[in-house]
């Protein structure tokens, strides 16, 4: 099947999309305290999920409707123009899915590797401190969040190892929403984001105290520019380290399931071409990182990174937006708030191409073909190799 084809099918393809992490909305005491846990769960879940959806005037980068924005993003898959033009990919799917994302995962979008009895919210957490760790800052350091978001890891991180980290997005709706975040914790003198690409820093050469990532160099059209670049503006001796979504050894090219799932993992994310985890550190090698340490970390999970995507977390607070129920509740919220008109119009058409990527991300990770979490340590020599093919 064409890649077009299967753009079009899959916007009739139902599935299960997961739920949220947003600000608190007061009445959930009152109903905590009237109502019977479960239902108490669903009046939180409802007064948060409105005024979300409902953001109808939001400072979207193109000025476009939420509609005309997904059938643009969605021509570009169709198209095969995701490496040529991986700025508007990214940008168009960011721009339109962000809103969801907060609502869904909470301000840190990204997986996690769970230890025993953890929470969500914890393992992320110690997900992200574990690259303050392995950078090995000093106090006052100055660092780069490549494709930082919202900003929730670089927030966390700036407190915990009392670091300044400077976020790099090409978003303008997630860069406003970040510094204002940013505000409200009252991190200015240690945060701040800027728009700019990670494959053209503004940065000098050798400026730098570290750099790392959280599954978002997968955007990239062109891994050894953008590794090259993070490269370039490190000191020599510091440290880049992240978390990549990567092909798995098991992934066959030849196995049409494993191709349709691949694609399906790009459209739902907006992803130019997944790598093999192999082809991610031969990249940083050849551009002149030293890797110190690699590995598939969402092998050490006690349950499997795409649980809150399956829907099988237990029915508690915590976990209701990652429930079945939670998922169906969502996508029903949000079909019945377009008909009303107070969500944007192409909320639900945005909501199924989720659900579809989300699902598509469950069936690669039951067959093992694909982590989120490829882990990455890699440190620039403080004697720099002159054969080292760099960009500036």
């Amino acid at each position: 099947m064409l890649a077009q084809d299967r753009v079009s099918s899959r916007s009739g393809r139902r599935g299960l999309w997961r739920l949220p992490i947003h600000k608190s909305a007061g009445l959930w005491h009152q109903a905590a305290t009237t109502s019977s846990d479960a239902a108490a769960q669903l009046w939180e879940f409802l007064f948060q999920f409105l005024p979300v959806v409902g953001r109808r005037g939001h400072a979207k980068s193109s000025g476009k409707s939420t509609a005309e924005e997904l059938d643009e993003y969605l021509a570009l898959f169709a198209l095969a123009l995701r490496k040529r033009m991986y700025k508007e990919l990214s940008n168009g799917m960011y721009d339109i899915a962000t809103d969801f994302y907060e609502w869904g995962w909470g301000p840190s979008f990204h997986f996690a590797v769970y230890g025993p009895d953890e929470t969500f919210r914890e393992a992320t957490r110690r997900y992200e401190y574990t690259i303050a760790l392995r950078l090995k800052l000093d106090p006052d350091a100055e660092v780069i969040d490549l494709g930082c978001g919202v900003g929730g890891p670089l927030r966390n991180i700036a407190r915990f190892a009392r670091c300044h980290v400077v976020g790099v997005n090409i978003c303008d709706y997630q860069i406003l929403r970040g510094l204002r975040y940013i505000e409200d914790e009252g991190l200015m003198n240690q945060c701040t984001i800027i728009k700019a690409d990670f494959n053209d820093l503004p940065f000098a050469t050798s400026s730098k105290d570290g750099a790392y990532q959280i599954e978002a160099t997968c955007h990239s059209p062109d891994k050894r520019k953008t590794y090259s670049e993070v490269f370039r503006v490190l000191k020599p001796g510091t440290r880049f380290v992240g978390y990549e979504w990567a092909l798995t050894n098991r992934y066959d090219a030849s196995n049409a399931e494993h191709e349709q799932l691949k694609f399906g993992i790009e459209i739902g994310n907006g992803i130019p071409d997944l790598m093999r985890a192999e082809e991610i550190t031969q990249v940083l090698t050849q551009v002149g990182f030293e890797i110190e340490d690699a590995y598939d970390a969402a092998e050490l999970s006690v349950k499997p990174w795409y649980t809150p995507l399956s829907g099988e977390d237990a029915f508690h607070w915590s976990g209701f937006r990652h429930t079945r129920l939670g998922h169906h509740v969502t996508h029903a919220l949000v079909s019945a708030l377009e008909t009303m008109r107070i969500a944007p119009k192409g909320s639900a058409k945005m909501s199924r191409t989720l659900m579809d990527g989300a699902r598509d991300l469950v069936a690669a990770g039951r067959l093992g073909i694909f982590t989120p979490s490829f882990f990455i340590v890699a440190r620039k020599p403080l004697e720099l190799n002159t054969n080292t093919n760099v960009s500036h």
